[in-house]
């Protein structure tokens, strides 16, 4: 019973995840017992949630803190694993349906309709923004003094780790986006294709991480590893997840998209573009 206490007591204790992570599934809760949602989506939902709860809130934290392969998983089930499996639940509807009515009517429309947020999300959900942070904050946080920095200042190490979760929520809910474009705000071929985009540079980065015959990240050393196997093992397995596992998610969320197009193609919800036809001159008017 010690052990697994042990697991479920978390190693930094935060009031602000805390909230947020119940106040998400308390309106899961509520918005799935007034609206039908599939078995499936539920337990898309659950599992990403709970993902997202194992690796910010328990002792697995620990180990990210003090051990570079255990923080590349970490990193790994943020970014990719948890938010496509919550998007692909699409659970906005259920959550919104799960909040009281007069919430809705004087809270969440309001802003909805400020600049502020139509701002926020116009940026943030923009296609080629959502892309660019999708990646960059992959690449950013392996940069070595980044990384030490990030260790080193439990302040921007939780700004690391709300980087990598809301960008990749912004990226999937494009992506999986069920909707033609428009409304939808990227295309239905692109979303296809982005993940391919986006998995290259990922890959190149694992690679350089992997086959590297030096310590890239002694901050780990400083900090005390958890575990005592050689540094450059578990440096390698780190590029490794970095590498390979992220590429395998990004090809199912590329899969996804591609079952969502051929559904959208299926049912003739795809734009077609009107031909354009020459507009009729009027004939001359002989003179008298």
């Amino acid at each position: 019973m010690a052990t697994l206490l042990k697991w479920v007591v978390p190693w930094e204790f935060s009031w602000v995840f805390l909230a947020t992570f119940l106040l998400a599934c308390v309106l899961y809760l509520r918005g799935s017992r007034r609206s039908r949602v599939g078995l499936a989506r539920q337990l898309a939902f659950w599992a990403g949630m709970a993902i997202i709860y194992l690796s910010l809130h328990t002792y697995l934290d620990y180990y990210a803190e003090h051990e570079f392969f255990v923080h590349r998983l970490q990193q790994l089930l943020l970014h990719h694993l948890a938010p496509l499996l919550i998007v692909a639940a699409y659970p906005a509807g259920t959550l919104r349906a799960g909040l009281p009515l007069h919430w809705r009517a004087r809270v969440l429309r309001p802003l909805q309709r400020s600049w502020p947020w139509r701002l926020t999300m116009g940026v943030l959900l923009n296609p080629t923004v959502a892309t660019l942070l999708f990646v960059i904050f992959v690449l950013i946080w392996l940069i070595p003094p980044l990384q030490t920095l990030a260790m080193l200042d439990w302040r921007v190490y939780r700004f690391m780790n709300w980087t990598m979760l809301i960008s990749g929520f912004a990226y999937w809910s494009l992506v999986l986006d069920h909707r033609p474009h428009p409304p939808g705000r990227m295309l239905a071929g692109m979303r296809v294709l982005s993940p391919v985009i986006t998995m290259s540079p990922q890959i190149l980065a694992g690679a350089i991480v992997t086959f590297s015959k030096t310590d890239l990240y002694p901050i780990f050393e400083i900090c005390g590893r958890a575990f005592t196997f050689n540094v450059l093992t578990g440096q390698l397995i780190g590029g490794l997840i970095t590498w390979v596992p992220a590429a395998m998610i990004e090809t199912i969320g590329g899969l996804m998209a591609l079952r969502l197009w051929l559904d959208l193609s299926r049912r003739g919800r795809l734009s077609r573009r009107q031909p354009v036809r020459p507009v009729a001159q009027p004939s001359a008017v002989a003179n008298p």
